[in-house]
């Protein structure tokens, strides 16, 4: 008798005796016949493996099935069974013939024995699973469970399964921050060989992240890396995301993005030497510790291409890389010089390409010679592209980021940026493109496999500052659309001085190509009676169009049909002591239709906290095109940045703006340029420029040119407190009203009343930039240094809003 020794279907042993099967058969005979090999022929040697005398080989006349009369029929494990009658077999092939049938995972226990030629197999079918039950889970919903457990109801039960699924659980709460989470799995026995499998689930305490710290590091501080991370510290603010508890996984993912961000600022050998985590003593929360070797910085060296084909110009190769020697090493550079290389042969008809850089490190003259080598590669060709793992996200919206199609040459360095495009959707959680033979060996088949992840957001906000008072919003924003890939933003906006609704939908592949598409639906109310005795109110609709032209340049276009309405007191207007006409001649509703564009180029080294590079827009805005307002009006900004180190950074912005009228038709109050308060610090908000002297209404300028620089500075506080510290100076001036209102009507000279020069204007301080717990906060301390009477100046001001 041979039977598996798996435990039963509710704990217990399973039956294992070599006998019990005959026995409960009541066969009396040896399980298997003895069968004595024949001799060797006389002078001959024994054979060289000689047999087992206690193993027996018995031929098979007959099988019978004993046990499978509730869901399995006899003619299932008969299929499963590697035994037919006929053959002979011996302990070796029962055993065998037993682990294959309990491989099957259809029973708790397999025996089977012989009997004068009968092979007898009794099976103990496993049971069904009736219901799956969680208990116990408070942090994570059941919803959640199910997702991650592979036993399911109206499923196969195995004891394997289950602890398969207990290590799934805890690995989710994990996860999610709750290390010492415990999972206790318990099977309830039902009529006709059902269960219900219940896991009874001790979440115990989350556990955090008390501190980031960072050993090693000069160039940069502790702030500065930890918001390169993922891992964030574990703050009270931070009650919706879970990437403030411990995950190996995702610290092995920060380790590469410390080295992407150090690598892309000169640093080539930086390393991270080691990353601890351990539980504080109170086993509450985790400590990590990143200890880190920036290594010199590096420019680069010799740069060259290098090819094996003689009709690539390796002159034209090398002209059109992205650095040149001496420029600071950059590892996204690299990349980025592969794929023009990769373009360039292949807009001369070599699609079939590898470039491999190979460096070479001058560690005496920090320097990092570069040489690309270019070769023709394998021809092969995509068959086809499978998308797996989008369970909502349609196919298109996928295979739209690819950069290769069926049929086309395979590129790896396609593939790879394939991928990125996939992950910088932020629609997936996990991407992975691979690629195996096809069909021939010149074709292969691309696998692309997501993760998908949610997508909507639901904000309230709230914020403070000396100019709006209190402020608060309310937001719905879904970035994958019905799955297709498209943005829709509803937002409500109230507070004392403004009150906004708008609607926002975006298309970002409108008829499959590269352009980003969508249209506006707002309302809009602003109270300036404090600045300028008006209300201005605002409903429209907007259509949107934008293109890029390359990785740092793009091009928008825009149409908007928008009511304005300016409101003033009853009785302002009209009387000597009433407003100007330059206020009074805008009152009522007028309908603005308007085209319009804006060139963008951003060259900056990073968006967020750029350290050397520029960034600069032109946009233009024509009205006209129907309706009642007619104006052009043209904006410029360009803005530079320097790091002398990484605490000092020299940052200098020019902006200028015009706005005139045409058809005879003047600017109207609200299509003007107002400046002041945080576009011009040291002022109130439209504390600067024209004004009527009588009213002391700000009547805002039809031109404007301001210079700010500004220097960021250390302030000596410990990094933990996320407070930045800078010097400013801004200058510039407003003015250029329409000259039907700076002329008295009566005698045709200049009013009295309207002081309209293009005055200069500066101001100096210090913004104080703190990453609160309660959001970002901006204090400004500024003193003006040139300013005319009837400005009105302020020497202090805040501002801050947060999302919760």
């Amino acid at each position: 008798m041979t039977s598996s020794s798996p435990r039963g279907p509710f704990g217990a042993p399973g039956r294992v005796s070599v006998v019990a099967l005959v026995m409960a058969a009541g066969l009396t005979g040896p399980a298997l016949a003895q069968q004595t090999p024949p001799a060797p022929p006389a002078g001959q040697p024994a054979p060289a493996v000689a047999q087992d005398p206690g193993q027996e080989r018995v031929q098979i006349t007959r099988i019978e099935v004993r046990g499978a009369n509730q869901r399995i029929e006899d003619a299932t494990v008969l299929s499963y069974l590697p035994i037919r009658p006929g053959d002979v077999v011996d302990e070796v092939v029962l055993n065998v013939a037993v682990q294959t049938l309990s491989r099957t995972g259809l029973f708790a226990d397999v025996q089977m024995g012989v009997q004068n030629g009968v092979l007898v197999v009794e099976v103990v079918e496993n049971p069904i699973v009736n219901q799956v039950i969680f208990e116990g889970n408070g942090s994570v919903g059941d919803d959640k469970l199910r997702e991650e457990v592979t036993i399911r109801p109206r499923g196969i039960y195995t004891p394997a399964r289950v602890q398969e699924d207990v290590g799934k659980i805890v690995e989710l709460y994990r996860l999610s921050g709750r290390i010492s989470a415990n999972v206790t799995p318990k099977i309830v026995r039902l009529e006709q060989n059902r269960v219900d499998v219940v896991f009874e689930i001790d979440e115990g305490p989350e556990t955090g992240l008390q501190s980031i710290t960072f050993l090693g590091n000069e160039a940069f501080s502790d702030n500065d890396l930890r918001e390169v991370m993922v891992t964030k510290q574990s703050v009270w603010w931070r009650i919706f995301t879970q990437n403030d508890n411990y995950d190996p996984n995702r610290l092995d993912y920060d380790r590469e993005q410390l080295r992407d961000f150090y690598t892309n600022r000169g640093f080539y050998d930086f390393r991270v030497v080691s990353a601890v985590a351990e539980l504080t003593p109170g086993g509450e929360a985790f400590a990590i510790t990143l200890t880190v070797d920036e290594g010199d910085k590096y420019n680069f060296g010799e740069v060259s291409v290098v090819t094996e084909n003689d009709r690539l110009n390796t002159d034209l190769l090398t002209a059109i890389l992205p650095f040149r020697s001496g420029d600071l090493y950059e590892s996204d550079k690299i990349e980025s010089a592969t794929d023009a290389l990769t373009y360039a042969a292949g807009s001369a008809g070599y699609a079939f390409v590898e470039i491999e850089p190979r460096f070479a490190v001058n560690p005496d003259t920090d320097t990092v010679d570069v040489v690309f080598n270019v070769r023709e590669g394998e021809r092969v060709y995509v068959e086809r592209i499978n998308v797996v793992g989008n369970t909502r996200t349609i196919d298109p919206v996928i295979r739209r980021e690819l950069t290769l199609t069926e049929g086309d040459a395979f590129n790896r360095q396609l593939l790879e940026r394939s991928r990125n495009n996939l992950r910088a959707l932020g629609f997936f959680k996990d991407v992975t493109v691979e690629e195996v033979r096809g069909s021939e060996p010149d074709r292969t088949v691309v696998n692309v496999k997501v993760e998908e992840q949610p997508t909507g957001e639901l904000s309230v906000g709230a914020g403070f500052s000396s100019y709006d008072s209190f402020v608060v919003n309310l937001g719905i924003s879904e970035s994958n659309f019905r799955g297709r890939g498209q943005n829709v933003v509803a937002r409500v906006e109230w507070g004392s001085l403004r009150q906004n609704v708008d609607f926002r939908f975006t298309e970002p592949k409108f008829l499959g190509r590269d352009l980003r598409a969508g249209f506006d639906l707002f309302h809009q109310r602003y109270d300036l009676s404090e600045f300028s005795s008006y209300d201005y109110r605002s409903t429209g609709v907007g259509l949107r169009l934008s293109y890029p032209l390359n990785g740092y340049t793009a091009i928008s276009g825009r149409y908007f049909l928008r009511e304005d309405e300016i409101i003033v007191p009853n009785g302002f207007c009209g009387s000597t002591t009433g407003g100007s006409s330059a206020l009074c001649d805008q009152v009522g509703s007028f309908v603005n239709s308007s085209i319009g564009y804006t060139l963008l180029v951003d060259r900056r080294n990073d968006p967020i906290r750029p350290t050397r590079g520029w960034s600069g827009s032109l946009r233009q805005d024509l009205a006209g095109v129907g309706g009642d307002v007619n104006y052009l009006k043209t904006e410029a900004e360009v803005s530079a940045y320097h790091g002398i180190t990484p605490e000092w950074v020299v940052t200098t912005r020019l902006e200028t703006g015009y706005v005139t009228g045409w058809a005879g038709d003047p600017v109207r109050i609200n299509d003007r340029f107002f400046k002041g308060g945080n576009s011009f610090r040291g002022f109130e908000t439209a504390g600067m420029g024209p004004r009527d002297l009588l009213t002391t209404d700000a009547l805002g300028g039809n031109f404007y040119l301001v210079g700010t620089v500004e220097v960021t500075v250390p302030n000596g506080l410990p990094e933990e407190y996320g407070i930045r510290t800078s010097a400013f100076v801004d200058v510039g001036t407003l003015g250029l009203l329409d000259e039907r209102y700076t002329t008295d009507s009566a005698t045709g000279l200049p009013s009295t009343r309207i002081n309209d020069d293009l005055d200069f204007r500066g101001a100096a301080g210090i913004s104080i930039h703190w990453r609160s717990p309660m959001g970002p906060i901006r204090f400004d301390l500024a003193q003006p240094f040139s300013e005319q009477p009837f400005d009105k100046t302020e020497n202090f001001r805040f501002s801050t809003s947060t999302q919760f």
